[in-house]
C-alpha cells in the first residue's frame, strides 16, 4: 500500500522543513514537494514532526511496549543476554524476537562466553545477523585479547562496541571518587578509571585500523582523548546516556538506587563536558541504555543494588529538551538517534530519504507529561528520572511502512 503524509515538519538530515513524504510499501519513496497518488492514504500530520524512527544502540533488554513509546523501531541488542549472544543460532533466534513490532539486531559477544579469554566466532555470528561485537559491560582487561578482538573484527567488517572502564581501577565501585561517594560511604573509583581503558583501546584500535565504538564515555579526559583520535583521522565513535548528560553524581545523595548506574554518575564537571562534547561534534550516538530492573535488584542497599536503568521510553522526550536548550539543534538530535546508530550497526536507515526502510515517528514535541517510574510500561520503571516534568511524545511509530499500535 500507498502512505502520504502531508503538512508535516520533516526532519532531514541538514534541516527542518514542511512538506510531504510518501511511503510505498515498506520504502519511503519521495520526500519534499510530493504529487499525492491516486492510490495512495492520505495522513494528514497537522504540523507534527515527522522523523526517523529511532534505532537504540547498545540496549540490554528487548522490551516491545517501552521501545514503542519511545518511538523506537530498531534496537542494537547487547550481548549479555541468557544465553549470551555468542552462536549463530542464538543470534538467529534474538533476531526473530522483536518481530513484528521490533527490529532486533543482535550485537555478539566479542569473546567466548563475555570471558574475556577466547575469541567469540564474530565471522559465523555475523552470517548469521550479528551487527557488530561487544564486550558487553566489562573491559577486556587482557590487551592482548583485546589485540585479537580487534583485528577480527576488522577482517569481519564489524564495529567493536566497548565497555571503558579499567577493571584494575574500578573493581567492585559503585560511585565515582569524589565528596559525594565519600559522604556516603560509597565503595568509590576515580573517574581515571574510564581514560585508562579509553587509551589502552585507542592505541589498539589506531595499530589494527579497526573500528572502535565506545558505548558509553563520561568523563572529561575521556572526551578529550575521542577528539585527539577522531583528529588523527581514526575510526572511532562514542555514545552517552541522557543520565550522564543531565544528572551528576548529587542524584545519589539519598542512596536512591535508581540513580546506581553503570558506568556510575560523574562529578557536575564531567557533566558539563560531556554537554560541551555533545555540543562540538564529539558524541556521535545518545542511547537509551535500556536495563530495566525489578525492585528484588534495586530495593536494596545501594552497594548492593544492581546498576542499570529504564530509559527506553524517556530517551525521545528527555533527548528533546537538548534542542530546547539549544545544545544541538533538531536535525543533529535525529541523527544521534537514528542515522549514526544505523551507520555503526551497517543499517540503511535512520533518515528521510528516498529509497530508506520506512521507519518512521510522528512526534508532538511539545506535548507536557511527566515522567513517573509507577506508570512506566517498561518491563520495570527504575529511572532516575522519576517525577521529572518534560516535553515530547510519540503519537505513532512505523515500522517498514506498518503503524505499531
Amino acid at each position: 500500500m500507498k502512505r502520504l503524509f502531508t503538512n508535516a515538519r520533516l526532519v532531514l538530515p541538514d534541516h527542518v522543513a514542511e512538506g510531504s513524504l510518501l511511503i510505498d510499501g515498506d520504502t519511503i519513496a519521495a520526500v519534499g514537494a510530493v504529487e499525492a497518488p491516486s492510490d495512495a492514504e492520505t495522513v494528514d500530520a497537522s504540523g507534527l514532526l515527522l522523523a526517523p524512527a529511532l534505532v537504540d544502540l547498545g540496549v540490554f533488554a528487548m522490551d516491545k511496549a517501552a521501545m514503542r513509546a519511545g518511538g523506537i523501531a530498531r534496537i542494537g541488542l547487547m550481548p549479555d543476554q541468557s544465553p549470551i549472544l555468542d552462536g549463530p543460532g542464538i543470534i538467529q533466534r534474538a533476531t526473530a524476537m522483536g518481530k513484528p513490532e521490533l527490529w532486533v539486531h543482535p550485537i555478539a559477544a566479542a569473546t567466548a562466553g563475555l570471558e574475556g579469554s577466547d575469541l567469540g566466532e564474530m565471522a559465523i555470528n555475523a552470517e548469521a545477523g550479528a551487527r557488530a561485537v561487544a564486550t558487553g559491560r566489562r573491559w577486556i582487561a587482557d590487551s592482548g585479547m583485546m589485540r585479537k578482538v580487534l583485528a577480527y573484527a576488522r577482517d569481519c567488517g564489524l564495529a567493536v562496541i566497548a565497555h571503558a572502564e579499567d577493571s584494575g581501577l574500578a573493581g567492585n565501585a559503585v560511585a565515582t571518587a569524589g565528596e559525594t561517594a565519600t559522604r556516603l560511604g560509597l565503595p568509590a573509583a576515580p573517574a581515571i578509571a574510564e581514560a585508562l581503558a579509553i587509551a589502552r583501546d585507542l592505541m589498539l584500535a589506531e595499530e589494527s585500523g579497526a573500528h572502535i565504538h565506545f558505548r558509553q564515555v563520561t568523563t572529561a579526559d575521556g572526551f578529550e582523548l575521542i577528539r585527539a583520535a577522531k583528529r588523527a583521522g581514526m575510526p572511532v565513535t562514542c555514545g552517552i546516556t541522557p543520565a550522564h548528560l543531565l544528572l551528576s553524581d548529587a542524584a545519589m545523595t539519598d542512596f536512591r538506587t535508581f540513580a546506581h548506574l553503570s558506568p556510575p554518575l560523574r562529578s557536575e564537571a564531567d557533566r558539563q563536558a560531556a554537554l560541551r562534547a555533545l555540543a562540538d561534534g564529539t558524541i556521535d550516538v545518545i542511547g537509551s541504555g535500556h536495563d530495566p530492573r525489578g525492585p528484588e535488584e534495586k530495593r536494596l542497599p545501594f552497594a548492593d543494588a544492581a546498576p542499570g536503568m529504564a530509559g527506553a521510553e524517556t530517551l525521545l522526550a528527555l533527548s528533546l529538551g537538548l534542542v530546547r536548550d539549544e545544545v544541538v539543534s533538531l536535525e543533529r538530535l535525529f541523527a544521534l538517534l537514528a542515522a549514526n546508530p544505523a551507520r555503526i550497526l551497517r543499517l540503511a536507515t535512520g533518515t528521510l530519504e528516498a529509497g530508506r526502510p520506512a521507519d518512521l515517528i510522528l512526534v508532538d514535541p511539545d506535548t507536557p507529561w511527566q515522567i513517573s517510574a509507577d506508570r512506566m510500561t517498561a518491563k520495570a520503571g527504575n529511572t532516575p528520572f522519576d517525577g521529572l516534568p518534560v516535553q515530547g511524545r510519540t503519537v505513532a511509530l512505523f515500522k517498514g511502512g506498518s503503524e505499531i499500535l
